[in-house]
């Protein structure tokens, strides 16, 4: 076997993938109907946004911090937009996706201002600001519910619709992971981002200023959840005070299983798609298989430990495979 061959079988993401596939297998034994197109479509347009957020907290872990605020940013954002169009000021589809945006920006801008200038740590921070962010949702709409009728029809229709054959989400999702993708691995600025949460007293000797990388990281992780906010809105017809309850731990995990460290300066974008398509898969099967909903929760977290362990467990033993060899 070549160099590159054994370096692809010591990467956590070719265990990761191996897992999924796997998962993938048992399930379509299960139900052979999983792997069809239409169930695969759902999938990815139902958790799109869910893999699309996955990459910008890919970022903010990469530096050493977290946030939980995430799901109360999209919340807060796609009710901003879907109330603007209710009462008139929002007329196209272009307004309704930059005022989510820009609610997501300030969000996630104050998360990162409350974290780097306050010292507040990333925790109490964003635990502090989903509250927050929860309140002023059910505030601003009065605790009431934005119906379909409400939302303008273009915003319905691009969010539903395809392109190519593609859903419109899916996409968006596409290009934000290769834009992503490109910044961390051959940009300066990637670069500073591994460097803060690898060695913050290193990166600060170099000259990197690290508030200004954690602001960049924060802002651009609210802006994706304010998008994010959009993109639900829109697929689902609808704004609710509760939506995306929980979806943080979702996406937090998502990262886990993708081989990023919470410490910090460990992870890359491939690792974080593998691990969103787990979730995302785990949370669309255990219904078809028959699972009850009660049992639904406990399977889900089980499933996530095994897919992790089996993922580190297979990366040990490629590496003990590939040190064998060299000894040889």
């Amino acid at each position: 076997m070549n160099n590159s061959g054994k370096k692809i079988l010591i990467t956590r993401e070719f265990g990761l993938l191996v897992v999924l596939i796997l998962l993938c297998g048992l399930i379509q034994f299960r139900n052979p109907h999983f792997l069809t197109v239409p169930v695969i479509d759902s999938i990815l347009r139902n958790y799109s946004y869910t893999i699309l957020m996955a990459s910008a907290m890919l970022m903010v872990l990469l530096v050493g911090g977290i946030d939980i605020s995430v799901g109360s940013t999209l919340a807060l954002a796609g009710m901003t937009s879907a109330l603007l169009m209710r009462d008139g000021i929002i007329t196209n589809v272009w307004q309704a996706y930059l005022t989510s945006l820009g609610v997501g920006i300030i969000c996630g801008f104050l998360v990162g201002l409350v974290i780097t200038k306050g010292k507040v740590l990333p925790i109490i921070a964003s635990l502090g600001f989903m509250y927050v962010f929860r309140g002023m949702t059910f505030f601003i709409s009065g605790g009431r519910w934005v119906s379909m009728n409400d939302l303008l029809l273009d915003f319905r229709t691009f969010s539903q619709g395809t392109t190519l054959g593609i859903s419109n989400l899916i996409w968006i999702t596409i290009i934000i992971y290769i834009f992503v993708f490109v910044m961390l691995k051959w940009s300066r600025l990637g670069r500073q981002i591994y460097a803060v949460g690898s060695n913050p007293e290193a990166a600060r000797v170099s000259g990197i200023r690290s508030d200004r990388i954690k602001m960049f990281v924060y802002t651009f992780n609210g802006a994706l959840a304010g998008l994010s906010g959009a993109m639900f809105v829109g697929f689902y017809a609808g704004a609710q005070n509760n939506i995306a309850m929980g979806l943080e731990l979702d996406i937090i995990a998502a990262c886990v299983i993708g081989g990023v460290s919470l410490k910090g300066g460990q992870g890359t974008i491939p690792g974080v798609l593998l691990g969103a398509l787990m979730i995302a898969v785990i949370n669309r099967s255990l219904s078809l298989v028959g699972i009850d909903p009660f049992w639904q929760q406990s399977l889900k977290g089980a499933v996530i430990l095994l897919a992790v362990m089996a993922n580190i467990l297979m990366q040990r033993l490629a590496i003990r495979r590939n040190l064998k060899m060299r000894e040889i």
